[in-house]
């Protein structure tokens, strides 16, 4: 059995890989997704990321497509205490922003659609500025006191702004973030290595990096002169036009080869060795594509791995 990780100062003790619900009712069908979580959780995977406007950019879609497609697989699985059920609020169509009653109503409605009567992790998907602190915490820790929500955090927020957060809860003894949602990745490393991480670290709080194989990048499957059929394939792409991207993919092949892994693996091992890391997401569409993600739990990196990677995406 894979050993679990405690996330931040929480009770919540997750797989070390969040599986991203971002493809669900989007790239993936109800049937597919069904397969993919049933295999993750074969695996001991417990930890699912989604989010209420998931996938609202999709053409026929409204949003909350993918927490339907989460809380049906629970109920006829009848593992809901089983899962760490990670949500978000502010983009969905319908429930834009983080007012106190955005906040509530949004919550509401993704504790129907998941079926559920608790979400185990409940993060601002974007912060806004315009917003107060005060307000955002106030809303979220009258949601953890009526019991909707277990623990709180933060995605897409600047250091400032998560400060004043975490300075207020403490100051009023209301609800605090556990953990944070940066975009990191062996190719972007400057959102989150700085003020963010620091703050962090020094506070006790866990980070689930998302974009954690740079749309697909980090797979190893973008080569010159490769085609490849993804929506993501454009955004993906990029990353081997820059010197970095093909040192990072150079070094990621020798240490897959060493260790007979996928690159994904490494790369996830990468990440998962990161100070203040408690979980990177990844998605799959496909049951085919998981084992490259799992695989994480099972593969420690060197410090002269880890070293290697860390200059090759310096």
């Amino acid at each position: 059995m894979t050993s679990l990780r405690k996330l931040g100062t929480s009770d919540l003790e997750v797989f070390p890989l969040a599986l991203g619900g971002n493809v669900f009712g989007w790239t993936a069908d109800e049937a597919q997704s069904f397969a993919v979580l049933d295999a993750y959780a074969a695996a001991g995977g417990n930890f699912i990321d989604t989010a209420d406007s998931y996938s609202a950019w999709v053409e026929g879609n409204s949003g909350g497509e993918s927490e339907t497609i989460v809380g049906k697989w629970i109920k006829e699985r009848g593992n809901r205490s089983d899962v760490v059920i990670a949500t978000k609020v502010s983009q969905h169509p319908d429930f834009q922003g983080l007012t106190a009653a955005n906040i509530k109503a949004a919550a509401d409605a993704s504790l129907r659609r998941l079926g559920t009567d608790h979400i185990d992790l409940y993060y601002t998907h974007f912060d806004k500025p315009e917003v107060p602190v005060e307000e955002i915490i106030g809303a979220l820790d009258d949601l953890v006191t009526a019991g909707k929500v277990r623990h709180i955090a933060a995605s897409n927020i600047s250091a400032e702004r998560l400060r004043a957060s975490l300075d207020f809860s403490e100051r009023e003894g209301l609800a605090r973030y556990v953990a944070l949602q940066p975009h990191y990745n062996l190719v972007s490393r400057d959102t989150y290595e700085g003020p963010l991480r620091d703050l962090a670290e020094r506070s006790g709080l866990a980070a689930v990096p998302y974009y954690a194989l740079a749309s697909g990048f980090l797979t190893g499957k973008y080569r010159p002169g490769a085609t490849v059929d993804s929506p993501r394939a454009q955004g993906a792409g990029k990353h081997l036009e820059s010197e970095r991207g093909r040192k990072v993919l150079t070094a990621l092949d020798e240490i897959a080869a060493a260790h007979d892994v996928p690159v994904a693996t490494v790369a996830l091992a990468w990440l998962a060795a990161q100070p203040t890391v408690a979980a990177p997401i990844a998605s799959a569409r496909t049951v085919e594509q998981l084992p490259a993600l799992v695989g994480v739990a099972e593969l420690a990196l060197s410090g002269q791995e880890i070293a290697k990677l860390d200059e090759a995406s310096a």
